[in-house]
């Protein structure tokens, strides 16, 4: 009688590994619960500990605000029936915002403030400002802020920069106008561009002179009779005028005063003192602004130089990561490696619908560099709040 065959027995070696496996999983599955447990907590504790503040048609609800000194989070909701944005703003310098807030919706802010009193922007430019006081914390010793000594050389470079490109601006502008006031549509319509693409390289500073940037380049959207505004001045004005009403009609007061305007911004220019946090900041923001979907996208929305008004913004953008770069390479290479990757992506983009026949992009173009762009803007926020540039 043949004996039933019995099955093998697992080796001890085998059955220990198994048993360590799971063990192994068992200790990752409990260390990844806890760490999204805590994850929520901390996600509750700054809910709870925010700072709620709302923005409706003609102000903020509170319109002023206390809060102590140190890091703070801030949670916007929008309650007007366009999107808006929210800046805190020392003088004319803006501190922190958060832009592109659609109707219903809430954003969060987190930062790091300075006992004095700040104004904050509500909604539209023709809103009345909110204040916000921020108190002394109890215990609170100095702000620990960034060592500028390695940044020297790299500031010296884009103050050249920035000075090169204001004299670009400040010359384009005053011909544009000229064109303007002497009648000749066809030759406003063709320096339109150029002044445009000048003032575009300058947008990752343009929130330290908040005042003059709303006066050159504020949107339509940011008044509340948009076109109708007697506020609304400047190249959108001008590019409205000659673009969508065909003429040259009326334009003469604001072209000269954006002529006066580009002679103003020179001077500030001179005297202006750059940090790396500005110029990180500046450009994460001109980023998202340009990036916000539909009609709303770039920075020409009567002439439709889509691609051209993106590219230029974009090119602001890389000067300022050319030059902080051999720095963030030092501290945050991985960071580095990923914006040497946004930028090779968002430049393909453009060259490849630069060689189509239009200026003008489809919804669905505007959309793909618009997620490039916010990609970019991400790893950017990275890279300042990795190299300590927060503060």
């Amino acid at each position: 009688m043949t004996a039933t065959p019995q099955s093998p027995v697992l080796p001890r070696t085998a059955v220990r590994i198994g048993l360590a496996l799971s063990l192994m999983l068992l200790v990752v599955a409990a260390a990844a619960f806890t760490y999204a447990t805590r994850v929520a907590q901390e996600g509750r504790h700054l809910a709870a500990s925010a700072t709620s503040v709302a923005i409706t048609g003609k102000s903020c609800e509170p319109n002023e605000l206390s809060v102590a000194a140190g890091r703070h989070v801030f949670q916007i909701e929008n309650r007007s029936d366009r999107a808006v944005e929210w800046e805190i703003l020392d003088g004319v310098m803006v501190l922190e915002e958060r832009e592109n807030i659609a109707p219903g919706f809430t954003q969060t802010l987190a930062t790091r403030l300075e006992p004095g009193d700040y104004a904050i922007t509500c909604g539209l430019l023709s809103n009345p400002r909110g204040r916000l006081h921020v108190l002394p914390a109890a215990n609170a010793g100095a702000a620990r802020k960034p060592d500028l000594a390695a940044y020297i050389g790299a500031l010296a470079e884009y103050k050249v920069f920035l000075a090169t490109e204001t004299d670009a601006f400040v010359q384009a502008a005053g011909t544009f106008a000229d064109a303007v006031k002497s009648g000749d549509l066809a030759a406003a319509r063709t320096l339109y561009p150029p002044a445009e693409i000048a003032y575009a390289h300058l947008a990752p500073v343009s929130p330290l002179f908040s005042d003059l940037d709303a006066a050159i380049d504020a949107r339509a959207d940011a008044f509340g009779q948009r076109e109708a505004d007697p506020d609304f001045g400047g190249l959108h004005r001008l590019e409205y005028g000659l673009f969508s009403q065909g003429g040259t009609d009326g334009l003469a007061p604001v072209a000269d005063k954006l002529a006066g305007d580009a002679a103003l911004l020179k001077t500030r220019i001179h005297d202006l003192r750059i940090i790396p946090e500005s110029m990180v900041s500046g450009s994460v923001a001109i980023l998202e602004r340009l990036a916000a979907p539909g009609p709303d996208f770039g920075d020409s929305p009567y002439a439709h130089g889509d691609l051209t008004s993106f590219e230029a913004a974009v090119t602001g953008v890389r000067k300022v990561f050319d030059l902080l770069r051999p720095i963030a390479a030092k501290s945050a290479p991985e960071i580095v490696t990923s914006l040497d990757k946004d930028f090779t992506v968002l430049g393909d983009m453009i060259a490849v619908r630069r060689a189509g026949a239009s200026d003008a992009l489809s919804d669905p173009a505007k959309a793909e560099l618009g997620k490039a762009a916010t990609v970019l803007a991400g790893d950017l926020t990275r890279l300042r709040e990795t190299m300590d540039l927060t503060q």
